[in-house]
């Protein structure tokens, strides 16, 4: 469970597919957004989404073997699905390799996403293991976040989140991550790359925000020269 008053699952849907472009948030409000999850149970979810523009079941599908702590790196090798259980059971959960052969792929992260990862594997560790925080362990736990619900994630986030920016989704950050890597001048086949995305179907997803006009505008002023 991921919080002490978790939403109720039946509330709505996952997110819908890539297809639906929805928001783009800029590189200010992505910060925003992910501190305001900070002391909340799906702060590191929500941090690994933020800043790698992996999928919501990506993530939920990581495993600790997929973290390369000397690269700085997190490889997507699987994607967690559901399948509708018995009514008392509730839903059917495995991992299998992805759609897409490039779905599989490898994702630089920063010092800051390392360090917080690292927290979320020793946490989870001591508390499946009893073990006092200054105690030395082996640090070999496999990740916990496919023991969560899909849907469960994504309605926790959407209430929590649109406290700050109605309407978001879950799978907005996948978009404002792109958007803000496009922004900041990282060629398109490197930010499709970097999502599993066709470079193609990235120039049509990905979203400009009002940061990236104003960018375009004093380009634009700079060849002009003021001249116009």
């Amino acid at each position: 469970m991921l919080s002490a008053n978790p939403i109720d699952r039946a509330e709505k849907i996952p997110s819908p597919g890539e297809s639906d472009h929805g928001q783009a948030s800029d590189k200010d409000q992505i910060a925003t957004l992910v501190q305001h999850f900070r002391g909340y149970s799906l702060y590191p979810i929500v941090a690994v989404a933020a800043y790698t523009g992996a999928r919501r079941n990506e993530i939920l599908a990581l495993q600790w073997r997929d973290l390369d702590l000397v690269a700085k790196t997190l490889r997507i090798e699987r994607a967690l699905e559901e399948t509708k259980g018995e009514p008392r059971q509730g839903p059917v959960r495995i991992l299998k390799g992805p759609k897409k052969d490039s779905h599989k792929r490898t994702i630089a992260i920063d010092d800051s996403l390392v360090a917080l990862l690292l927290s979320v594997k020793e946490r989870h560790l001591r508390l499946a293991a009893g073990v006092s925080d200054g105690a030395v362990v082996d640090l070999s736990l496999k990740w916990r976040f496919h023991e969560v619900e899909g849907c469960q994630v994504t309605n926790e986030f959407e209430a929590h989140a649109r406290k700050l920016f109605p309407k978001l989704r879950f799978h907005d950050m996948r978009g404002s991550h792109e958007t803000a890597l496009l922004d900041a001048g990282v060629p398109v086949h490197t930010v499709a790359s970097r999502c599993g995305h066709d470079p193609a179907t990235l120039r049509s997803y990905a979203k400009r925000t009002k940061k990236a006009d104003t960018s375009a505008a004093a380009v634009i002023a700079s060849m002009s020269k003021g001249e116009l």
